[in-house]
């Protein structure tokens, strides 16, 4: 038996979430194509008869704007050490860049470097980045090209990553798949049907809490920054929350019943309080 952790790292929006949800065959981690969609370690559990691998998925590192952003990347950078593999993940379709080679630098030299979204890339730009990742990045041994949406390459990636880990004992219960407590999945949940129904216009300022779990009634307080931003949550006549309402509910037990409540907290993402209320 073997088993081990493996941190996801990467810059914002590279597929470390979409990677995670694909190898464990379900999803434990939302997912959206805005950045910094992940703001806390997730932990997947992936157990076979050889092996338990868990691995650690990490906000997008970037350069901070606020003290949301400052937390963002040392949850990111905290789960870089003390465990047994970092994968670096790169985009295909992107040039290298110093963001990139700023977080090449913090991982162990032994990192695999993880070439994601072959599926949109041609083939010459994903040798291309092949050849740039070997030459431009500090860390890594290793490179693997991978659709982390269509799983192509993935089962390579996890044979190597099996093959390295440890001998030793599984670190959780066979059937347990992520230790991400309920009630915060469920305000993630809402959190990206919220950034799915609003598109670009709330990203960064949206957070969501359970704030009530008598099951099967659930309370989420969604908190934005501006008054302007709350009737875009809001929508007309409450078309997205009613929208966000159902697109959660789809995801949950049946019976479940959503109550969703929008609250300004007037630059909620440069408080230390208020980061710390939501878990960040």
């Amino acid at each position: 038996m073997k088993s081990g952790f493996v941190t996801l790292v990467g810059r914002p929006n590279v597929g470390k979430s979409t990677l995670l949800n694909h190898i464990l065959g379900q999803k434990v981690t939302i997912v959206s194509d805005k950045p910094q969609t992940t703001r806390t370690q997730v932990r997947g559990v992936l157990t076979r008869p050889d092996a338990q691998v868990v691995f650690v998925d990490t906000p997008g590192i970037h350069k901070p704007r606020t003290l949301l952003g400052e937390r963002l990347n040392d949850a990111a950078d905290a789960a870089i050490g003390d465990v047994d593999i970092v994968c670096l993940l790169v985009d295909a379709t992107m040039p290298i860049g110093p963001g990139d080679k700023w977080i090449a630098e913090r991982v162990p030299a032994n990192a695999i470097i993880v070439v994601n979204k072959t599926d949109i890339a041609e083939p010459t730009e994903v040798l291309a980045q092949l050849h740039a990742a070997a030459e431009q990045l500090a860390g890594g041994n290793e490179y693997f090209p991978i659709s982390a949406k269509t799983g192509a390459g993935v089962p390579e990636l996890l044979e190597t990553l099996v093959a390295r880990l440890p001998e030793g004992p599984a670190y959780y219960p066979d059937d347990m798949v992520t230790d991400v407590p309920e009630a915060f999945w469920v305000a993630e949940l809402v959190r990206e049907q919220l950034l799915a129904v609003t598109h670009d216009e709330v990203p960064h300022s949206v957070a969501a809490r359970v704030t009530e779990w008598e099951w099967p009634r659930i309370r989420v307080e969604i908190l934005v920054e501006r008054d302007s931003q709350k009737g875009i949550v809001i929508g007309k006549k409450g078309a997205v929350l009613k929208q966000v309402g159902i697109n959660v509910r789809r995801q949950l037990p049946p019976g479940a019943f959503i109550e969703l409540f929008v609250k300004v907290d007037k630059d909620w993402q440069r408080k230390s309080r208020a980061l710390e209320r939501l878990g960040y």
